[in-house]
């Protein structure tokens, strides 16, 4: 195996031209050869059962060839890789200058690389500090939340439906005189002012009187998901059966014992003052932390390669991919719901994609520029938390070399974001 490297007229892209002996070449082809001879009927022989040779013949000499290059070209590739010290950030764009049996095998490989980091200011960064303070709204906020959870709903029979009733009606819908899928129910909640309804059509509930039957008419926005309903006119049948409204507990003692561990509104009261009071001090290190980290990146000029951006972007799309997956959803349903191509998807994360990869790789720079690794200590109090959660023992991760690895460079970051902080200029 030989390799030749030289440097494309693009920067942070080089080009790999890679020469594998013909006998390394032949040796993976009767590797295939015989994982796919199964496959292969032949006249005269039985499935599976015809030589190589007979195989190339009836075929083509080419038959083999794709697979072989698969067998034998990526181990080689990532060792080649890493004994250059290449750290390439793209996919190779491959062109195959010679491929046959008996001959050795040559073809380039371009790909882009990690860039060079050229680090400016990242000590004595000057920033606004950043403080939230629990205010007594803010805990009347909190109590109005626990209050509407314990609420409990009393029928109304003496009035016609008011702004944040829970109605409940039979509906069915028409467009131009005709049903549509989807459009009817019966015995629906439908809370008045939740605004989930076509725009107008909960309005129109307003001012009904129990059992009492009513036409709506409303118009589907220009936006609606389904084609064949944006923009149309619609009319709703609707009878209401029942109007409910929400009855609000009393904010007393009874009330704090009824929902809390407190035997008094004052304790519930400081309670909620203490959690609120910690959320806020973790919102205040976040944003402490990415300000800090938006400053540093932005003394650094760098031109990102295209291929980290685009692989970034697939990792998000994976992981969005996997969200809508768990609330039954595809991806190419929501986008087009939203009524967007996956070009148009894939561009509006690009910003994003694009500062979460200079993040990274300013970050990195700092790593190395400090000599910063996690204490030993760190690292097996983190592996045993993750054994006690996961139910793993701890030797069996310090075996798995990519756990270790994700868990040292993920405290390297935490310890890098820290350095940052302490060493920034806060106002």
């Amino acid at each position: 195996m030989s390799i030749k490297i030289e440097k494309t007229d693009k920067k942070d892209e080089v080009k790999l031209e890679f020469t594998i002996e013909a006998a390394k070449f032949d040796e993976a082809m009767k590797k295939v050869y015989l994982k796919s001879a199964k496959y292969f009927n032949i006249p005269g022989f039985r499935k599976g059962k015809a030589p190589m040779q007979i195989v190339e013949k009836y075929y083509g000499d080419e038959i083999f060839y794709e697979d072989t290059f698969n067998e034998v070209v990526p181990e080689e590739y990532e060792k080649e890789l890493k004994e250059n010290n290449i750290e390439a950030v793209s996919r190779p764009d491959i062109d195959v200058k010679q491929i046959g049996k008996g001959q050795d095998l040559i073809f380039t490989a371009i790909v882009q690389t990690k860039p060079e980091v050229k680090l400016g200011k990242y000590k004595g960064i000057e920033i606004k500090k950043v403080e939230y303070n629990v205010s007594d709204g803010d805990i009347e906020h909190e109590l109005g939340h626990m209050q509407e959870k314990n609420a409990r709903l009393v029928t109304v029979e003496d009035r016609e439906v008011q702004k944040d009733d829970i109605t409940v009606i039979d509906f069915e819908g028409f467009v131009d005189g005709k049903p549509f899928e989807g459009g009817k129910a019966d015995n629906h909640e439908l809370t008045i002012g939740s605004n989930t309804f076509i725009p107008g059509f909960e309005d129109q509930i307003i001012g009904m009187k129990t059992e009492e039957e009513k036409d709506i008419n409303v118009k589907f926005p220009e936006d609606y998901f389904s084609e064949e309903l944006k923009g149309k006119d619609a009319t709703f049948k609707v009878k209401l059966h029942e109007i409910k409204k929400k009855e609000l507990p009393a904010l007393d003692d009874e009330f704090a014992k009824d929902v809390s561990e407190f035997d008094t509104l004052k304790e519930l009261k400081k309670s909620i003052q203490d959690k609120l009071e910690e959320e806020n001090k973790k919102k205040a290190k976040y944003e402490t932390e990415d300000a800090v980290v938006k400053a540093v990146c932005d003394n650094v000029k760098l031109d990102i390669p295209s291929g980290m951006i685009e692989t970034e972007i697939d990792n998000m799309t994976k992981e969005i991919e996997q969200r809508l997956m768990y609330q039954g959803m595809k991806l190419e349903q929501y986008l087009q719901m939203l009524g967007k191509t996956m070009e148009d998807f894939r561009k509006e994360y690009e910003e994003q994609a694009t500062t979460s990869v200079k993040n990274r790789l300013v970050l990195e720079a700092i790593i190395k520029e400090e000599k910063i690794e996690p204490d030993k200590e760190a690292v097996d109090a983190k592996v045993k938390e993750m054994a006690e959660l996961y139910g793993k023992k701890e030797e069996e991760l310090k075996e798995n070399e990519g756990f270790m690895k994700y868990i040292e460079e993920s405290m390297k970051n935490e310890k890098v974001v820290e350095f940052l902080v302490e060493n920034a200029k806060i106002k």
